[in-house]
């Protein structure tokens, strides 16, 4: 009877583990298929819905409110066939808040699809992009006509994003300036934060909106290549939670340098904290 019941018990367990691995098999295969068709996607926006936008839309404010309509709903469309072919699920708590014009949001970065996911959920994204996509001749069309804010040294970073908030986009930053670490990830924390986003609400006067993003499995980390699939299938949450105020987190008589730097101290900590309390 003991024999019988191990040999059933390693049978069980062996075809758990064929389960697990046609499960990774498959999701391996439909990563693939989800990167090919982004970059197809990329080339037919590219190619046809772009240069259809620039003949046939004159007024320059409308067609970059057009142009990044089409990311947006473009990458909505993306993260819905993430979901149905199984690579990833994933859940959103406080979207009412996202669904306002004009805000800062900041957010951890823990995969390479968040600004997927973030640009699917936020109509008139902006973001900071590095100076290297401006040189792209596949990448310069689609930045210059969404508006999107070139990353450059200096003050006048700053003001664009201030006057891009001001001006009513929705301004999305990930302080952190690269993916977090595995190692950041199983802890529970964020890479130390840069102090992008705290210049630009001390300078402008802008609330944070704090998005907190989770997942149960580390996928498309800087560290991971798309094909190392994890075992099971990633699960994200997308925490959206009330703004912060700058004034509440700093004293309003600190330099606004000084400011800068405590408030990046300040929202890292926040951010450190709220992965620490969530499940």
């Amino acid at each position: 009877m003991p024999e019988r019941l191990l040999s059933m018990a390693t049978s069980s367990h062996a075809e758990c583990g064929r389960r697990f691995s046609l499960e990774r098999c498959w999701r391996i295969a439909a990563t693939g298929f989800c990167f090919a068709l982004f970059g197809f996607g990329g080339m037919l926006v590219l190619c046809l819905a772009f240069p259809l936008l620039r003949l046939l839309v004159w007024r320059r404010e409308r067609r970059q409110a057009l142009a990044r309509d089409i990311v947006h709903f473009s990458f909505r469309f993306f993260c819905k066939v993430m979901t149905t072919v199984g690579v990833i699920s994933y859940e959103v708590r406080g979207l009412e808040k996202l669904q306002r014009r004009g805000l800062l949001v900041v957010a951890n970065h823990p995969s390479l699809i968040d600004v997927v996911m973030l640009i699917s959920l936020i109509r008139q994204p902006d973001c900071v992009v590095k100076a290297s996509a401006w040189r792209n001749p596949f990448m310069l069309g689609p930045v210059s006509l969404c508006g999107f804010i070139r990353n450059q040294d200096g003050p006048q970073l700053i003001e664009d994003c201030i006057a891009s908030v001001r001006g009513g986009s929705n301004l999305i930053i990930f302080p952190e300036g690269t993916r977090t670490r595995i190692d950041a990830l199983q802890e529970r924390r964020v890479n130390p934060l840069q102090r992008g986003a705290a210049n630009i609400a001390v300078r402008g006067r802008l609330p944070l909106t704090p998005v907190v993003i989770t997942v149960t499995e580390p996928m498309l980390t800087k560290q991971q290549p798309w094909y190392q699939a994890p075992m099971r299938r990633p699960h994200f949450v997308l925490n959206v939670l009330d703004d912060l105020d700058p004034s509440n987190l700093v004293p309003a008589d600190t330099a606004p340098t000084l400011m800068a730097r405590v408030l990046a101290e300040r929202l890292s900590n926040f951010f450190n904290r709220e992965l620490k309390c969530l499940p």
